[in-house]
């Protein structure tokens, strides 16, 4: 009896032990990076409307992007613009921008374009008062040609010197997704 007891004994205390509170302890929170697909950018002007869109179903897969442009930009004219990201390898859609939109502290789209083709401007804040990029003006220059780069990045130090203006190169953080669109200015 004795030893059937020293025994119990022994069990509930590595029982005791094995029970301790790391197993309340919750597991740290990841933020997974989402697959975006696809990146189109709409520029408005009252009729006039501009859709840039780039398109890689297969992601890092061995296929290019596809990119389009449908319409054409005027020279010395303000467009209103907004960008959309998309996961299209699946069915339905995963709109990826109302995630970024919810995240927005964490995210901020950069444009840079071809000297000579126009200025970007934020027209979109986060809760601190700092640029998001869904939301842009766009004014044109004269008459030229260039490159459009759109760049998501998240977890960029937005108080960086230059940041807040859209200049990347002091941004840091991640690259989400980064697409180059032939621009025509007409």
């Amino acid at each position: 009896m004795k030893n059937l007891k020293n025994i119990s004994l022994a069990l509930l205390g590595l029982l005791v032990i094995s029970c301790n509170d790391d197993d309340t302890v919750a597991p740290p929170v990841t933020n997974e990076e989402e697959l975006i697909t696809t990146v189109k950018v709409t520029l408005t002007n009252g009729s006039n409307s501009v859709v840039l869109q780039s398109k890689d179903l297969d992601g890092d897969g061995p296929n290019a992007p596809v990119v389009t442009v449908v319409g054409n930009l005027l020279a010395n004219t303000t467009y209103t613009g907004s960008v959309e990201f998309l996961n299209e390898s699946v069915n339905p859609a995963d709109n990826i921008t109302a995630e970024i939109l919810a995240e927005d502290e964490d995210h901020q789209i950069f444009y840079q374009l071809t000297s000579g083709l126009g200025t970007i401007s934020y027209t979109d804040v986060d809760s601190n008062s700092q640029p998001v990029g869904l939301a842009i003006t766009y004014q044109t220059n004269a008459v030229g040609s260039g490159n459009l780069v759109v760049t998501l990045r998240h977890l960029p130090n937005k108080s960086a010197n230059g940041v807040a203006s859209g200049n990347i190169a002091n941004a840091g953080g991640s690259t989400d997704a980064e697409v180059t669109f032939p621009v025509t200015i007409q």
